[in-house]
């Protein structure tokens, strides 16, 4: 199939878009998220501010591009560190886990903006849902053949409901997995990957917000821990 050709227009807008986001990434690294404001670029970028409203209808228009922008970003470090694991499936929760770790602690201020307090007021686009599943996705495939141990019954229990229940979610695991929604181990594939999620939103988030400073351990020393411990609860 022929590469699409685009008019001397098109590329210009695309080319100003990337711009505007290049600089609003700047300011949402030197202020957060309350920092990146549109009069500011569109100063520095010469621009009016209404010649500004052309590339994007405002602030929070804006932040849904750099919000897909950075879940689509660390979703494909992730689907690439699963793809070149090549030991066991420890091993490859490991790379996974390594993955989101070494993304994040590189550009905490795109961490922050997807993982971080929510801007009042703020709605995020309706299509980042699935795009945070894809970055969840290849745990999915880790998980779906442990044997959770008695103590994650109940989770596991909640997790298989849900995934009878929720159309989407059943979608979601089947994709990553080949499982229907009626077999046990797509719930053991869920209950695995929350847990991972909440294991690495917990130990990642601390690290980048600084918590960890002049405590006496190291931020990789501990993720290691837990995920070798979540491992074990899932007999991996």
């Amino acid at each position: 199939m022929a590469a699409e050709v685009r008019s001397p227009r098109a590329r210009y807008r695309e080319q100003n878009r990337a711009e505007i986001k290049t600089a609003a990434l700047q300011q949402l690294a030197e202020g957060g998220i309350q920092a990146v404001a549109l009069t500011r670029i569109a100063k520095d970028m010469g621009l009016s501010g209404p010649a500004l409203y052309r590339y994007f209808a405002g602030r929070d228009d804006l932040l849904g591009e750099l919000i897909r922008d950075a879940y689509d970003d660390v979703a494909q470090v992730i689907g690439q560190a699963g793809e070149a694991a090549t030991g066991d499936a420890r091993a490859t929760l490991h790379a996974l886990a390594g993955a989101y770790r070494s993304w994040a602690v590189a550009q905490p201020h795109r961490y922050l903006l997807i993982q971080g307090t929510p801007l009042p007021g703020y709605a995020a686009p309706p299509d980042t849902l699935q795009r945070a599943r894809a970055v969840l996705g290849p745990f999915l495939k880790v998980f779906a053949a442990g044997e959770p141990a008695e103590a994650l019954r109940p989770v596991v229990a909640e997790m298989e409901a849900w995934v009878r229940k929720d159309d989407g979610v059943a979608d979601w695991v089947a994709q990553h997995t080949g499982l229907p929604s009626h077999d046990k181990a797509a719930g053991t594939a869920l209950a695995g990957t929350v847990l991972a999620w909440s294991q690495l939103h917990g130990t990642v988030g601390l690290e980048v917000l600084g918590q960890y400073a002049g405590m006496g351990h190291r931020a990789p020393t501990l993720l290691t821990a837990q995920i070798d411990t979540l491992a074990d609860s899932f007999q991996l």
